[in-house]
């Protein structure tokens, strides 16, 4: 057990959140990092107990394109403002880690100037993959090399170089003895060299104790970037995407198909969010922006390490645009959401959550067992040490009932809502309030959980909520009120019920699609093609209600065998 593994992360993109210029004129250092000194504290307040914070150091524009490891990019600073940083982060408790971007540097570093420089003769040559002297670029070079993402600004490291390698584990541990950093969050680990991640993780194991690699990885099977040998964990883009598009289609058969997919790879702690600087916001992507408090209430609750990108907290919009990312980076000034954990529910539910997670072990550490699941409605088990914790999360707009199988206790309290259920049968039968979720944690562990109950009043004119966070106390011997968190800061139009233009679940209905589910019948799941396999899931869901176009497309996405065999076994 590592600080890690209980972590909560906070994630800060630096050149945005303090409105640096978008260009570097290698100028005069501006202390704008100090400006985010005050947020230390807001970040412990909502729970988090880590920061992700990068790219810090010196660079051409968006901080990705690397023109000097050791030193803190002009815009924000100084390196002692940068080392100061750190330690006011430790002061308060919180560890912190660096972006890492070392599959490629910008054009402006040391060994590519001197490849400019000196062409065919700079020591440095061989620094860079597939340097050509007789090629160009369209910044007339007259040599061409390989990049990164199709972009020249981006120049590959050549990873397997034993220079390069040596260069880059020393910068390691530059950072560990200049900044006191805990950790490092690799940039594109999913086209890094495995030999150069290796030795990365040696480095990792030599400078600090519990030094942690978490690596950026899209796609693919997790397992084999997250082992032993190379980091401890890489970015759950699968679980993103399910967290989002589970709920805008009503669909918590992805999610916990998702979980099932992640858990086959092994005992993995993937780093979970469900926003950050490259992708669009949460409350933006949300249809229903009261879907807020469920997603949140998974994003603390499923296997794995949970992270808040900076203002998401606020649930403030953020729209990815065709050539600009500055939006979902935007500069906010802390001391214009000073009573968010009061007054904002969003703000307030990330608080409550941080707080409960960080008071339930079996929430880092316990083994998952999905327990009940339909598209609006999903429960599920974490146990850890004879304590069995349980989460219901609901979809619907209307309440739901649940009876789920429950652990060794005789009762269990709610501790978002203080809600107490009697065991019956071995089983809770609770109510779930709509758009909404708890966490059920047995009675006689509540001393050591102290629940918390947020608690949202009926919107007031301009959108005002307000926000009631209260402990409360284990031995009461009546049912608190259970409410519900909206989690919206803006006037949503709600259309009336059976209106032409509401499109909910059963007026989307199956024919309206372009195409049939068809079903496959007289196979194993094992025998199987993959075409088929998608087919049949097809089929199952269409069982159990309409099949939207993105569910027909995550299906469609999804091309491995195994992985679709255990997705269709999962359908009851």
């Amino acid at each position: 057990m590592s600080w890690y593994n209980e972590a909560i992360f906070y994630h800060i993109y630096p050149l945005g959140l303090t409105g640096a210029p978008k260009e570097n004129d290698y100028g005069t250092p501006v202390h704008r990092l100090n400006t985010l000194l005050p947020w230390i504290d807001h970040i412990k307040e909502i729970g988090c107990t880590a920061l992700y914070i990068g790219p810090l150091f010196e660079s051409v524009g968006h901080g990705y394109e690397t023109t000097d490891y050791k030193k803190l990019d002009s815009r924000l600073g100084t390196n002692e403002d940068l080392k100061n940083f750190v330690a006011a982060c430790h002061e308060k408790g919180i560890r912190v880690i660096f972006d890492g971007v070392f599959n490629h540097t910008g054009r402006d570093f040391f060994a590519f100037k001197d490849i400019q420089q000196n062409r065919e003769n700079s020591r440095y040559v061989n620094w860079y993959c597939n340097v050509n002297f007789c090629g160009n670029t369209e910044y007339n070079d007259g040599f061409s090399y390989e990049n990164w993402g199709g972009y020249n600004l981006l120049a590959k490291l050549n990873q397997r170089n034993p220079e390069v390698q040596n260069y880059i584990c020393d910068v390691i541990r530059f950072w560990v003895s200049e900044f006191d950093v805990d950790g490092i969050r690799l940039d594109a680990a999913d086209v890094l060299d495995f030999d150069f991640m290796k030795a990365l993780r040696r480095t990792a194991s030599e400078v600090k104790a519990d030094f942690w690699l978490m690596g950026e990885v899209i796609h693919g099977d997790y397992s084999r970037w997250v082992n032993g040998e190379t980091l401890h964990s890489v970015t759950n883009y699968a679980l993103h995407k399910a967290l989002y598009s589970g709920h805008n289609d009503h669909n918590y058969f992805e999610i916990a198909h998702t979980v099932k997919y992640l858990l086959n790879m092994g005992n993995l702690d993937l780093y979970n969010f469900v926003d950050n600087h490259d992708v669009e916001r949460i409350h933006t992507k949300l249809t229903n922006k009261a879907h807020f408090a469920p997603v949140h209430i998974l994003l603390y609750t499923l296997p794995g390490i949970p992270s808040i990108y900076y203002g998401s907290e606020f649930a403030i919009e953020g729209r990815k645009e065709q050539f600009s990312d500055a939006s979902l980076r935007p500069a906010l000034n802390l001391a214009d959401y000073a009573d968010a954990v009061e007054k904002n529910p969003c703000t307030a539910l990330i608080a409550a959550l941080g707080k409960i997670r960080q008071q339930t072990p079996a929430l880092s550490y316990g083994s998952y067992t999905e327990l009940q699941l339909t598209n609006r409605q999903y429960a599920f088990a974490r146990n850890l040490d004879g304590v069995s914790v349980i989460v219901t999360v609901n979809n619907d707009d209307n309440d739901a009932s649940m009876n789920v199988p429950a652990g060794n206790t005789s009762e269990y309290i709610g501790t978002l809502t203080g809600q107490h259920v009697k065991v019956q049968d071995g089983r809770i039968n609770v109510t779930v309030r709509g758009n909404f979720g708890e966490i059920w944690v047995p009675v006689n562990a509540a001393a050591e959980y102290e629940p918390v109950k947020v608690q949202t009043e009926e919107e007031k004119p301009g959108c005002q909520a307000a926000v009631e966070t209260t402990e409360v106390t284990p031995d009461s011997d009546t049912a608190q009120e259970d409410v519900e968190t909206a989690c919206t800061c803006e006037t949503v139009e709600v259309q009336p019920e059976n209106t032409p233009s509401e499109k909910n679940d059963t007026e989307n209905s199956q024919e309206a699609l372009n195409e049939p589910v068809k079903t496959v019948s007289n196979k194993s799941p094992e025998e199987m093609t993959v075409e088929e396999l998608q087919a049949a899931i097809l089929g199952k869901m269409a069982n159990n209600g309409p099949v939207t176009d993105q569910m027909r497309k995550t299906v469609a996405d999804n091309i491995w065998h195994d992985s679709l065999v255990n997705w269709l076994k999962s359908f009851r």
